[in-house]
């Protein structure tokens, strides 16, 4: 699905261009044409359910944010999860509703006064990442309702707003399309075969079908991605992308500990995920760290608000021989708002103005961005479990270092440890240092960040400050570890500070 942008807006101007040609009276769900449309365009995802769901659920700051969303978004959270099971994006639905938006109006009466169930785990609200994509689930919301007028309207203002958000202009030329009478509506099959095959319009759906699959699947309230075991509170954000929905989710950092805030539409690879060789249009897959932040008037206007490069390849991917370089965080240019969910050489990709959110939370060598095909939420006390397991290997190793017991402690490295520096160290030389610095002395281990990272194998990526006591001053150590035959065992070092 990776074709160009040239050809999504080409596609996206036609049909708001003939759409505007019909200058009739509005009237709502109009005939056969529409139907006919929507089967081909985003509308067809615009469910009463999922409209419901992707509104109370928060796109606003409303008292149904605050309570986890109303009784009518639960209600349509389990229809679009039925839907998502069938696989049918939910286009039986969409025939119904164009039938009677008298029905719709009684569905919504009912499930307004319907007792609501109890449920075991409420879902996160829905955070307002950017204006244009809440509005643009708005629209959604009205024509799910039948309140064609009023989301007509919005979509208008919308592409007046923002007149390079391909998804939206498609959206509104369907409701322009809604204007032609009955009368007029005899579908042009053909026409409309041509546009469901068209890749710029497959594209435009996959969006469509993203964006709102994200909104209305909410993680659990109260959890965390499965990678953020721990996370020290001098990293004050986290960031975690789960490629399977196109989207990235933006976690503030307290002593209280993780809190999801925002999250954000985004494209990866053309190829997909699991990134190996130079050159394969593929997104990694792992645990990274932002390393630094390009200013804007430094790049081609194709990066759009900026970028935000990571280490990839991490020495987890080094040690498997991964290759290649440049995979960043970026923007769109200045005539895209978004790309199609598979677009990029690798990267990941962002509207400009949420990147500019983003740009203003990160920190350079102590955000973490957690690449994944798919994210795992789980709740606290599950994190605390597998930190304990873990956290219990790193006393180990501090305790033989400290006891100045060599065999001991080279129990912890694997042959091939290497400590990151100009010229790469081994392992041997790694445990006389360590032995010299630390035998006798009694050291506190402080802000400490496990990421956990499982695949083929089991890593974790352990940063944390050591002081020694009677010293105001000591080292920021950032380890891998990797899981062989049970027992932790490290294979890379870097001395941060």
């Amino acid at each position: 699905m990776a074709h160009s942008q040239g050809k999504r807006r080409r596609l996206v101007a036609d049909i708001v261009r003939r759409s505007r040609l019909q200058n009739f009276p509005l009237q709502p769900r109009s005939g056969k044409l529409l139907a006919a449309l929507m089967a081909a365009s985003a509308l067809m995802l615009a469910t009463p359910g999922a409209a419901l769901a992707a509104n109370n659920s928060g796109t606003s700051k409303t008292a149904s944010t605050k309570t986890g969303g109303s009784k009518a978004a639960k209600a349509g959270s389990r229809a679009s999860a039925k839907e998502t099971k069938s696989g049918k994006a939910g286009t039986g639905k969409t025939q119904l509703q164009a039938k009677s938006s008298k029905r719709t109006a009684v569905a919504d009466n009912q499930s307004a006064t319907r007792p609501a169930r109890k449920t075991a785990r409420t879902a996160a609200p829905l955070q307002e990442a950017n204006g244009a994509e809440a509005r643009l689930i708005g629209v959604y919301e009205l024509f799910g309702r039948g309140k064609t007028r009023e989301a007509l309207a919005k979509a208008r203002d919308l592409v007046r707003d923002h007149p390079n958000f391909q998804l939206a202009q498609l959206v509104y030329g369907d409701l322009l399309a809604a204007q032609v009478p009955p009368s007029n509506a005899m579908p042009d099959s053909a026409g409309i075969a041509r546009l469901r095959g068209n890749p710029a319009m497959v594209e435009l759906h996959e969006e469509s079908r993203r964006r709102l699959q994200a909104l209305r699947e909410r993680p659990p309230a109260g959890t965390v991605p499965s990678q953020f075991l721990t996370l020290s509170t001098r990293s004050r954000f986290a960031i975690a992308v789960d490629a399977s929905r196109s989207r990235l989710y933006l976690l503030e950092n307290s002593d209280k500990g993780l809190k999801l805030v925002a999250d954000y539409y985004i494209s990866v690879g053309k190829a997909g995920t699991d990134k190996s060789i130079e050159g394969d249009a593929r997104t990694p897959l792992g645990v990274y760290y932002i390393t630094s932040s390009l200013d804007p008037r430094s790049l081609k206007d194709f990066y759009g608000a900026g970028a935000l490069p990571i280490n990839y390849p991490n020495p987890y991917d080094l040690r498997r021989g991964k290759t290649g370089s440049g995979i960043w965080l970026h923007g769109t240019p200045p005539q895209q708002f978004a790309r199609a969910p598979l677009a990029s050489d690798g990267c990941v990709v962002m509207a400009n103005p949420d990147l500019k959110q983003l740009l203003r939370k990160v920190q350079i060598g102590a955000t973490p961005v957690v690449t994944a095909r798919s994210l795992q939420w789980i709740a606290a006390p599950q994190a605390e479990k597998e930190t304990k397991k873990f956290a219990d290997s790193i006393t180990a190793w501090k305790d033989a270092r400290a006891s100045g017991n060599e065999a001991q402690l080279k129990k912890f490295y694997l042959p091939d440890f290497q400590r990151a520096s100009r010229k790469p160290v081994d392992a041997n030389s790694v445990l006389r240092d360590e032995l010299t610095y630390a035998q006798g002395k009694r050291v506190q281990i402080k802000d400490t960040s496990y990421l956990h990272w499982r695949d083929t194998e089991d890593t974790m990526i352990a940063t944390f400050g050591e002081v020694f006591e009677g010293e105001k001053n000591g080292r920021t150590r950032r380890q891998y570890w990797l899981r062989q035959a049970g027992e932790w065992k490290l294979f890379h070092e870097e001395i941060l500070g």
